[in-house]
């Protein structure tokens, strides 16, 4: 069985390969309703976490609950010990995470319209998406707790990458010789990324990709709310209210047609009136963050017409947020007649997911870091710092096996004191800059006498005039994680650093 699995902010979306169609799978809750997603709700019930519809029941009878915990995986500080805070206690942030795709594993298995197929099935191969903009730690997690979750993870494809297969699966008349790129403009309920995609046949080569880490379906909905406490005459709630709120604000988001005139909420049991204008007013600033986002994406193309490049066939809108009938007017009235919206805009990263775990589908993706990879390392006996670039933002990331880069060099002091960060940019002097992540601090012993100390944190760094032969080798593995080996070739001692230990 061949499954993709979009792990998304509000929803996690399965679909599966059936003989060269990709269906999104059903899942039944408590009462027998059917959905196809899965809520990526995770609640604090009689001392014991739940998860799904579960969650979902728990919350409705009063119990605390918490919405879009992805988020918590695009903090720059991210890790598996990152406290979630639930009803006043902790938990950490890779235990909640494999304990809600656990849920979503039992409920495939027993509540779910493919329940018997993925019970029988002697190997699943499942593909699972991050955002293009993930650094390494998001992608580190969430590989990490879907195998603690006892799924057998085929690979991650980035988010719009996967959705790239799906236009290309359902729009592929619109692609020729002459217009052979999609720009994916994906919008979800978390966070907003777009990517360019060139396609020839099967195969999709990622031009380039942007992303904003904190911008999604989320913050409409807290636009919506603002709006409705301040059509309340309320000048806030208290937690629990205003997360029913926000629950309220989101279901009347998801409701609004392109005839949609008023929308209708509770504020604390006050039904109180919004007009979509004035919605839309406010929220236009959202969208507008994301078309100035992708900029960089749209004018690195010759304008043709409608006000994109002549190499695109169209720009795919998808992610939940996309459903938002502002969002199409608002890039068709600057793009024109090439903007295009998925059927399934929730789904299509899924069903794109789907396609790429398939082996039969025959597609094929060449993907790109969106994070450069560098080093602040010692100068001057210790007393500046430089910056090193090495690994670009865009790099192509290997189809198979790792990509390398090696650096070799006479250490100048005794103890090599690492700064590792990944970032989204480099400014004119070649320090990085726009979004920063540490990846690790490292300190390493040049001096022989220091090797096998792993506290070295009190050494002072002093100058040395002949130092060991030093190699770093960096390696970069499909999925975009990256790990480090710093070798002393001298003496042979060697230590590895990668996410995760």
């Amino acid at each position: 069985m061949h499954l993709g699995v979009d792990f998304g902010t509000t929803r996690t979306i399965v679909a599966h390969a059936d003989r060269g169609n990709y269906p999104v799978v059903a899942f039944a809750d408590a009462a027998g309703d059917v959905h196809e997603y899965f809520p990526s709700l995770v609640a604090l019930s009689d001392g014991a976490l739940v998860y799904g519809f579960e969650a979902v029941a728990a919350a409705r009878q009063g119990s605390p609950y918490l919405r879009s915990v992805k988020r918590l995986l695009g903090l720059p500080s991210a890790s598996a010990e990152t406290p979630v805070v639930i009803g006043g206690r902790s938990f950490g942030l890779l235990s909640v995470l494999t304990g809600f795709l656990a849920a979503l594993r039992t409920a495939l298995g027993d509540a779910s319209n493919i329940g018997p197929e993925f019970l029988a099935a002697k190997a699943t191969r499942v593909v699972v998406s991050v955002p293009a903009h993930a650094q390494g730690a998001q992608r580190f997690l969430t590989l990490e707790a879907f195998r603690q979750a006892g799924f057998d993870v085929a690979g991650l494809v980035n988010e719009p990458s996967a959705a790239g297969f799906e236009y290309t699966h359902r729009q592929g008349r619109t692609l020729n010789s002459k217009r052979n790129q999609v720009l994916v403009y994906d919008l979800g309920g978390g966070t907003f990324d777009a990517s360019l995609v060139e396609v020839a046949g099967v195969r999709h080569d990622v031009v380039g990709s942007i992303g904003l880490n904190r911008l999604g379906g989320d913050d409409f909905d807290e636009v919506l709310a603002d709006l409705a406490l301040a059509a309340a005459g309320r000048p806030a709630l208290e937690e629990r209210a205003h997360q029913q709120l926000r629950e309220e604000c989101r279901e009347a988001k998801e409701r609004i047609s392109p005839q949609s005139k008023r929308i209708t909420v509770e504020v604390a049991g006050q039904p109180v009136t919004v007009t979509v204008d004035e919605f839309y007013a406010a929220a236009s600033g959202l969208v507008d963050a994301t078309l100035e986002a992708m900029a960089p994406l749209v004018s690195s193309l010759a304008d043709e017409v409608d006000g994109i490049g002549g190499q695109v066939a169209g720009i795919y809108l998808v992610g939940g947020g996309s459903g938002l009938p502002l969002v199409p007017r608002l890039l068709r009235e600057r793009f024109g007649r090439r903007v295009h919206r998925s059927p399934y805009p929730a789904a299509s990263t899924a069903i794109g997911l789907a396609i790429a775990a398939d082996p039969a589908s025959g597609y094929a993706l060449a993907d790109r870091l969106w994070r450069g990879f560098g080093v602040f390392r010692e100068l001057d006996r210790g007393r500046a710092v430089g910056f090193d670039q090495l690994i670009d933002r865009n790099t192509a990331l290997p189809a198979h096996g790792e990509l390398t880069v090696t650096r070799r060099y006479r250490a100048a002091h005794n103890v090599g004191w690492y700064r590792f960060v990944e970032y989204s940019g480099v400014d004119a002097d070649g320090e990085p800059g726009g979004d920063l992540a540490p990846f690790a601090e490292v300190r390493f012993p040049f001096d022989p006498s220091l090797q096998g100390r792993y506290v070295l944190d009190a050494v002072p760094v002093e100058r040395w005039d002949h130092g060991p032969l030093i190699e770093e080798c960096y390696r970069i593995d499909p999925n975009g994680i990256v790990s480090v080996r710093i070798t002393d070739t001298d003496t042979g001692y060697s230590q590895i650093y990668g996410l995760g230990g």
